[in-house]
């Protein structure tokens, strides 16, 4: 049997040390021969993946199963997390779709548990729900920016990963994606932001900065993605460098996890014939 693409990018979890410089971000694991035949299988995933959301959204709106599906985009800037959301995502219907992008906290949510802001926008059930950035960055420029003291992000991983154990336990899928981009790929990006008009809004002098403490950034991920890789939510990570790479095996991924869902029209019960002569007679 052909190994899964999620076998394949799966940080197993239990395992050791993660090592990102043992993952090259320009490879294309178990992927198609180049582009061209990448680009292709996407456009025909689309049509499943719609309807297996749309089953999967019929079956918690008529059946009242639980059921929902969780995305969650980590990677450094540039890395395409907005990239990804609008090519993975563009097929399915927006009913059933609840998109939310982490920037900041606000006053409001920083008077909260690091997890509030996360807890209020979940996918209700029957959808699928898409975090570009997510409660990680509490362990991620938390810590490299020394923001809460060490004591304090330390114990998030362990909140983490009841939060997202009990997530498992309610019924939500939890797909946990790290987009894997190499310094030299993040240049040429940033370098692209600087060149081009229509891209000078994209670009913050943050940016470099944050490039700057690269190698702060690596070990607060290694970290994250060893200690938060669970069987209730284990991580992915998907070579970024190539976009058509990176579109292709998360649309994989989500197609492999709604296949595993299994999702299906609910049967209520309903007299066919009945309602077919009524509105034949009107």
């Amino acid at each position: 049997m052909a190994k899964s693409l999620g076998a394949r990018l799966r940080v197993e979890p239990g395992g050791g040390p993660v090592d990102l410089s043992a993952y090259d971000p320009h490879g294309t694991p178990g992927g198609p021969k180049d582009k061209k035949h990448g680009l292709a299988e996407i456009e025909r995933m689309r049509p499943r993946l719609a309807a297996l959301q749309e089953r999967l959204f019929a079956q918690s709106a008529v059946g009242g199963d639980r059921r929902r599906v969780l995305l969650v985009l980590q990677g450094m800037d540039t890395s395409g997390k907005g990239g990804t959301v609008k090519h993975v995502v563009s097929g399915l219907n927006p009913a059933g779709l609840r998109v939310r992008a982490f920037k900041a906290p606000t006053e409001e949510e920083r008077r909260h548990d690091f997890l509030w802001r996360v807890r209020a926008a979940l996918p209700r059930a029957g959808e699928i729900g898409v975090f570009d950035r997510s409660h990680y960055e509490d362990v991620l420029i938390v810590r490299v920016h020394d923001m809460v003291p060490r004591s304090v992000w330390s114990r998030r991983y362990a909140a983490i990963n009841r939060f997202e154990r009990s997530l498992a336990d309610s019924g939500v899928t939890v797909l946990k994606v790290f987009l894997h981009i190499s310094p030299e790929e993040q240049r040429a990006r940033l370098l692209e932001r600087l060149e081009r008009p229509d891209k000078h809004w994209k670009f913050s002098p943050t940016d470099v900065a944050e490039r700057e403490r690269w190698p702060d950034y690596r070990t607060a991920y290694e970290v994250a993605l060893r200690r938060c890789s669970t069987e209730a939510a284990p991580w992915y990570v998907v070579p970024a460098d190539r976009k058509w790479y990176r579109n292709w095996a998360v649309s994989r991924l989500l197609l492999e996890h709604l296949e595993r869902i299994d999702p299906a029209y609910p049967q209520p019960e309903l007299d066919v014939a009945k309602y077919r002569a009524r509105l034949l007679a009107t």
